[in-house]
């Protein structure tokens, strides 16, 4: 990559999720109160959000499509053109990802209706104070009981327990999975094919089998697709166009008073080869520094005990004019997480780098191959990465 110039870490400040309004930890609770099931804040499920109001039902189907963000979704809708006019002709509302603007968060925020802070998730790799080792919380790649790291009843166990049933509809390897235990636990999976064909026919399947409840479909290849080739190349449009003709086929397919959502956890970004700095060749961003966590675009910094003001100055300096870089303590008093708990709190860096121009950091002495070629990235705070749709059709 090529250096930026030196200076400090002094930049604007950048948009702290408004937790409470319209982000995506405000949606569940807003389906449950569509189902008649209000939260009253205990357990966990947060009963906020109440400035987001959908119509009432009897039936709710929530599509969630993974990295399709507001903003590429609006400059790609010629791909899109049932939702292009959904959005012409139909309710629809902008939400925003928490920080970071990844999957693992989203997750925590969608399932439990709580902030980074509250559920614990903060970010794509984060550090298990216990162990002292970086946990993939997509992954799941370490020995941690997923419902002791995210104890809160979920909003799916919420309405279970209130006789509103659940389903969700996944790729099968999902059902029992760390991130799904401890995000999106609660009522009863059904795992499908890589098709959408198939999650069609199983979200159609289960919302038609009960009088009530709420059907939850998950659909990964936009995403992959972003990630592998770009949010910008023609093969992410013509999987955008795969998924509008399925968010048209379900919606002729549902029962009629079934409410149909359609919303993402984050959108994208395309970051250039040369525009990746790789700390392999980095020993002054080295220093100092025990563990490398967060993603390529919201890097999470493990210090070494006192080091914490040095990694962040230098950081900065290298970093000025791409990135905001800011200790633990200045996150959390920004509100990026929102209130954290205490049990959370040694899971966030000690010191963050939020990328705000087009450039990544990666470390190809610890990642794979195929993970340093990945051109899609997310994980900041940009309009690209935090902003995703909320569609809304009472049928």
């Amino acid at each position: 990559m090529t250096a930026p110039r030196a200076g400090g870490p002094a930049g604007a400040p950048l948009p702290v999720p408004a937790y409470g309004t319209d982000t995506l930890a405000d949606l569940m609770p807003a389906v449950a109160r569509s189902l008649g099931v209000p939260l009253d804040g205990t357990g966990g499920a947060s009963a906020d959000g109440a400035g987001l109001v959908l119509p009432a039902a009897e039936r709710v189907c929530l599509l969630l499509v993974d990295g399709m963000g507001e903003v590429a979704l609006r400059e790609r809708s010629g791909h899109a053109p049932a939702l292009r006019r959904w959005r012409a002709d139909g309710p629809h509302r902008v939400l925003t990802a928490g920080f970071p603007t990844t999957t693992a968060t989203s997750m925590g925020l969608l399932g439990t209706g709580l902030p980074p802070g509250g559920h614990g998730l903060v970010g794509y790799e984060v550090l298990d104070p216990d162990r002292d080792a970086l946990l993939n919380q997509l992954q799941w790649d370490g020995p941690v009981d997923p419902r002791r790291w995210q104890p809160h009843t979920t909003v799916f166990q919420h309405l279970a327990a209130a006789g509103a049933p659940v389903t969700r509809v996944a790729p099968p390897h999902f059902d029992g999975s760390g991130l799904t235990e401890a995000a999106l636990r609660g009522g009863r999976f059904v795992g499908t094919p890589e098709r959408l064909e198939a999650r069609v026919d199983a979200a159609a399947a289960a919302v038609r089998a009960a009088p009530r409840g709420l059907t939850y479909v998950y659909w990964g290849r936009l995403d992959r697709t972003g990630h592998g080739d770009g949010v910008g190349s023609w093969q992410w449009g013509e999987e955008l166009g795969r998924v509008d003709a399925a968010v048209a086929e379900l919606s002729r397919r549902l029962p009629r008073g079934t409410l149909l959502l359609v919303t993402a956890d984050h959108g994208m970004v395309d970051v250039a080869a040369p525009q990746r700095l790789d700390l392999a060749h980095e020993p002054d961003l080295r220093a100092g520094v025990r563990h490398v966590g967060g993603e390529p675009r919201a890097v999470q910094l493990y210090t070494e005990p006192g080091a914490a003001p040095a990694v962040a100055r230098e950081w900065g300096q290298r970093l000025d004019g791409v990135a905001r870089v800011l200790t633990r303590a200045e996150a959390v008093a920004a509100g990026w997480f929102g209130p954290v708990e205490e049990r959370v709190t040694g899971r966030i860096g000690d010191v963050l780098a939020v990328m705000t121009g087009p450039v990544a950091v990666v470390d190809s002495t610890r990642m794979r191959p195929e993970t340093l070629r990945l051109v899609g990235q997310h994980g900041a705070l940009t309009d690209d990465e935090r902003l995703v749709p909320l569609f809304t059709a009472l049928l």
